[in-house]
């Protein structure tokens, strides 16, 4: 079993700050890519930011320059420094991971359960 735990939301004041943290635990060997997206109310969930074993990373246009996502691999965790944030940001957050666990022969997609984050003033 794997299991991807978020955790760092909250409510937030316009222009302000949050670290959110995705920890992957489990049946693990490798994680290839972690993500994050998100959903507003009324809204399609979208992905937020991107990034690979290697580090490479890919960012939806809405939070370029405002998002920054990096990820531990010796702790298989995964972070969203996330600064300026406006009431548009204002959403449920989940952490997303493709990895294969021992004895898996393809990889597989996780999901966690969410966090949520209000940037109202």
């Amino acid at each position: 079993q794997v299991q991807l735990v978020e955790s760092g939301g909250g409510l937030v004041q316009p222009g302000g700050s949050l670290r959110l943290s995705c920890a992957a635990s489990g049946n693990i060997f490798t994680i290839n890519y972690m993500a994050w997206y998100r959903q507003a109310p009324g809204k399609q969930r979208e992905m937020v930011a991107q990034i690979s074993f290697g580090g490479s990373v890919n960012y939806a246009d809405s939070v370029k320059g405002r998002f920054t996502i990096s990820r531990d691999n010796a702790v298989n965790t995964a972070y969203l420094q996330m600064n300026s944030l406006n009431p548009e940001d204002t959403a449920v957050y989940y952490c997303n991971a493709g990895l294969a666990g021992w004895h898996d022969q393809y990889e597989y997609d996780y999901w966690g359960q969410g966090t949520q984050v209000t940037v109202s003033s």
